[in-house]
């Protein structure tokens, strides 16, 4: 059973369309990640989530119920965002309290939970410190200590690392990937980064325009883009205009210009010898 089914979800900001029918699910416990270019409306479904914003159409199942008829502090979510958002005028220990005691916790469970969430991401020894003291790193670990403290039964991340340098990116992905593994929370993930995903994901959702393009793991939509867009979006690609000059068995020659090359094609495969088609190569760093 799929722990979040998301049915028909559309937005519009004025006559712009920031998300077009969207559906897609997400089994209980993956760390799937919403990815795309800037402006495909990853961010809108994220905050949609979230309750930041409301949804014209659809809806969001969780464990049988619509998220999207729940009061936001009733929708059990953690939410890590870009910029980490802690209270500058609040320790480390006391900013993630504070969620805790907005949710009623009584004092005993505010300090178990407080330290727990400190220590699963070691910043124990740093719970009297205040943020500006700390490094981005630091401060993004606060702010998924803060998300964890609250056992949510869904984490959301908006592009969490963006922030930080490329040693403490790697860093922060290596410690996002330890969490997840040892929390199995339900984690979404929002990103323009096809390094990051790779890197993270057990599926995503590529987004193009509002509109899903393709799902799968990240294997999947590297080796099995479902179209150009696909292709282009997630490796380095050269576009080369052909036509298919032969078809034998199940290997079709293409040729390119006076040149040509040999690819094997899938069974059923809709390719016809004289069609005229496109071939998106990838470029590997190796060069091949």
């Amino acid at each position: 059973m799929s722990a979040i089914e998301i049915s028909g979800i559309s937005k519009k900001f004025g006559d712009t369309i920031a998300l077009d029918s969207v559906s897609l699910n997400i089994g209980q416990g993956e760390l799937f990640f919403l990815l795309g270019p800037s402006g495909c409306g990853k961010t809108t479904l994220l905050r949609i989530l979230a309750g930041l914003y409301q949804a014209d159409t659809g809806s969001i199942m969780v464990n049988g119920s619509d998220l999207l008829k729940k009061p936001v502090e009733e929708r059990n979510i953690g939410m890590v965002f870009q910029n980490y958002s802690l209270w500058p005028h609040m320790t480390v220990k006391e900013n993630i309290a504070y969620g805790l005691k907005l949710r009623n916790k009584d004092k005993e469970a505010v300090r178990v939970k407080t330290q727990e969430a400190l220590a699963m991401v070691a910043m124990d020894k740093y719970a009297a410190r205040m943020p500006s003291t700390l490094s981005g790193g630091q401060q993004q670990r606060v702010a998924l200590a803060r998300a964890l403290a609250y056992d949510a039964d869904i984490i959301l991340l908006d592009e969490p690392l963006s922030n930080l340098d490329a040693k403490l990116r790697k860093e922060m992905r290596s410690e996002i990937q330890r969490l997840h593994a040892a929390t199995k929370k339900t984690m979404i993930y929002v990103t323009h980064d096809q390094e990051e995903a790779v890197a993270l994901a057990s599926r995503m959702a590529l987004l193009n325009e509002g509109k899903v393009v393709q799902i799968g793991t990240p294997e999947e939509l590297y080796s099995k883009p479902i179209n150009a867009f696909a292709a282009s979006f997630f490796a380095n690609t050269t576009v080369l205009k052909g036509k298919i000059s032969n078809i034998t068995g199940k290997t079709a020659t293409i040729t390119l210009n006076t040149s040509g090359f040999s690819t094997e094609i899938p069974e059923n495969s809709p390719l016809r010898q004289g069609a005229h088609i496109t071939a998106m190569v990838h470029l590997l760093e190796n060069g091949a």
